[in-house]
């Protein structure tokens, strides 16, 4: 399934080739052992999200990490035969769709956790099957770079209207700032304004290797 990009705040960097090339290059320098570094990344609301820590990039006195996080991120849509997808975000904690898709993940031996972020997943998945996706690809013939793939991992109905929970299969980077022993997470126009920063930093350590 292919969709347009997402705001930045929600699918903070978005180049791929990039920051996955440094990321792998980087993570055992940075843990200093084969474990890479977990922290705790904190949003406005006070919710959480658990996370790898991939890169430390100082700025304005700051240091603001790049990380992934460490459970399966989702997304949920609603789902039309005659329309596209529409991605549902912003659901309170309550909202009974969620409360319908985290039944249907417990029948899977999987559970939703309505973390910062992204709601996650936590459980045993299977890795995707890469010629599957390429499969999927030709026969979609779309070469549209600014469109993000997902995998659907669970339906369910909700009031006579269906409903899946698709997990992205390009890379989830969230951009945080170091606040003692954790993270917040940026958002507004300090993302904005660290966005393009943390890119050039990353594109001249890339170079540089």
């Amino acid at each position: 399934m292919r969709r347009p990009l997402v705001t930045a705040q929600q699918r903070a960097l978005r180049d791929p080739d990039v920051v996955a090339t440094e990321t792998m290059g980087e993570t055992s320098s940075l843990s200093g052992s084969n474990d890479v570094p977990t922290i705790v990344v904190r949003d406005g609301q006070g919710k959480e999200l658990l996370c790898f820590l991939e890169q430390l990039i100082p700025l304005d006195g700051h240091d603001y990490a790049l990380l992934t996080p460490v459970d399966t991120p989702v997304c949920l849509f609603r789902l039309s035969d005659d329309e596209e997808p529409e991605l549902l975000e912003g659901l309170d904690a309550s909202e009974p769709i969620l409360s319908t898709a985290e039944v249907v993940l417990q029948e899977h031996e999987l559970s939703l956790v309505r973390s910062a972020v992204t709601l996650t997943v936590v459980g045993e998945l299977e890795e995707p099957d890469p010629d599957d996706f390429d499969e999927d690809e030709d026969a979609d013939g779309d070469d549209d770079d600014d469109a993000e793939t997902y995998e659907l991992l669970v339906s369910f109905m909700v009031a006579e209207e269906e409903y899946g929970l698709y997990i992205p299969l390009d890379p989830f980077f969230v951009v945080a700032r170091m606040q003692n022993d954790h993270a917040l997470l940026v958002e507004g126009e300090e993302f904005e304004r660290v966005q393009p920063r943390i890119e050039a930093e990353l594109e001249e350590r890339e170079s540089q290797d």
